[in-house]
């Protein structure tokens, strides 16, 4: 059994938990944070990513005493009365379907947001790479991100889909 210190969403936790306990575990078992998924447990869905230090990581192969610096899940990254940018977009041009990998794919969205303020739709296509969706929304999530930096007509390689139209 270990002792760990985790700073989640701005606030400290302390959980004692045995070595190796995934961050997942941690978060939603010991925390009560449910936003970050289970999805595949192997790192390639990406359902689970938060992000640490504003880098999105899988919190289901992190074991939770490799976690250094501030952990942001979804649940964090906003609030319903100041979301974050790309929450916002996501809602208002409905871009998920069943919403399981919302959680993951938004944290993938905010961290490329943060670095690359005006991405192109090759940029966004390529921060959201390592995110599943089996509902085949990803033009959707496309949109709503390229819509959250205010660049849905920033220069791409294809064109935009309206909102709306079939994925």
């Amino acid at each position: 059994m270990g002792s760990y210190r985790l700073t989640v969403n701005g606030r400290e936790h302390h959980v004692d938990v045995p070595e190796g306990t995934s961050l997942l575990e941690v978060l939603r078992n010991d925390i009560g944070d449910k936003s970050p998924k289970f999805g595949c447990g192997l790192v390639q869905c990406g359902a689970c990513f938060v992000l640490i230090d504003g880098h999105p990581t899988p919190a289901c192969d992190t074991p939770v005493e490799y976690v250094r610096g501030e952990v942001t899940t979804l649940a964090g990254l906003g609030r319903p009365d100041a979301m974050h940018p790309v929450q916002s977009a996501f809602l208002e041009l409905q871009a998920g379907q069943c919403g399981y990998c919302i959680a993951g794919i938004i944290m993938s969205a905010a961290a490329l947001l943060r670095d690359n303020p005006r991405p192109t739709r090759d940029d966004v296509s390529e921060a959201l790479q390592r995110n599943l969706c089996r509902c085949g929304t990803h033009l959707r999530f496309v949109d709503a991100v390229l819509a959250a930096a205010g660049s849905a007509s920033h220069s791409s390689t294809e064109p935009t889909p309206q909102a709306g139209s079939p994925t």
